[in-house]
């Protein structure tokens, strides 16, 4: 169940059946180092810390800016309201996400601190185990018609649920060892009207993914991948695209 905490200019929102420790230390790399419960780590934006909890293995990270302006302001946002942080929005967008049997890391807890009229901000979820994205599994194999089918029809539960994944690639769609596809990086999506362009703009926005990695890389994709894609996609929201 989720549960809020709230001290001076700190926000936090955890589940208390996933997460039994500390909440207000939990955001804090050195806390799970010097409990000798970091796993391995991963570069992107900054540092994502993978950590041991009691309950499962997480990732913990920190909200980074992108481009241009990322270099000038590396980790701070507008301040709106606790409830219009990037964390909380992508916390809340995973648990509904969940209820609507897409596959997605579980929401540990989040976090927003406040900074004047700015605020930074912190996810902790779940590690998704064996589990690699699509671009690196082209890079050493051919994917099957029921892999590509199972994206389709991930995707169209997603939308089936109203979310737009306004940054779906190849990279934010993984593959477990039990062939399960999962849906990761929620940042910045939100819930959407019904009606509008927006499915028909994520799914354009994959196929681009697919032409642009199969360019550099020469992995094994071509038209008919994509048609079975759509095939799957189409068997759950039954409006051909």
């Amino acid at each position: 169940m989720r549960k809020v905490l709230q001290q001076g200019s700190q926000t936090i929102w955890y589940d208390d059946e996933l997460l039994h420790e500390d909440p207000w230390r939990c955001f804090d790399a050195q806390y799970w180092q010097d409990r000798n419960k970091v796993t391995g780590s991963a570069q992107g934006r900054g540092t994502t810390w993978f950590v041991q909890l009691e309950s499962m293995e997480a990732a913990l990270r920190h909200y980074r800016r992108g481009g241009l302006f990322g270099k000038i302001v590396r980790d701070q946002y507008w301040f709106s309201g606790w409830e219009n942080t990037r964390s909380y929005q992508e916390f809340v967008l995973l648990e509904t996400l969940q209820q609507a049997s897409v596959n997605v890391p579980k929401p540990i807890a989040a976090r927003a601190v406040k900074v004047g009229p700015w605020y930074r901000a912190d996810l902790l979820s779940e590690k998704i185990q064996s589990a690699q994205d699509v671009v690196g599994l082209l890079q050493t194999t051919t994917l099957s018609q029921a892999s590509y089918e199972r994206i389709g029809q991930m995707i169209g539960r997603m939308h089936q649920a109203n979310v737009n994944h306004t940054d779906l690639n190849t990279h934010n769609i993984l593959i477990d060892n039990y062939h399960e596809v999962w849906i990761i990086d929620f940042d910045k999506c939100r819930i959407e009207a019904a009606q509008g362009q927006w499915k028909t703009a994520n799914l354009e926005r994959l196929k681009r993914s697919f032409l642009k990695e199969q360019a550099l890389f020469m992995t094994p994709w071509s038209e008919n991948d994509w048609l079975w894609l759509l095939k799957g996609y189409n068997s759950i929201t039954q409006s051909p695209v």
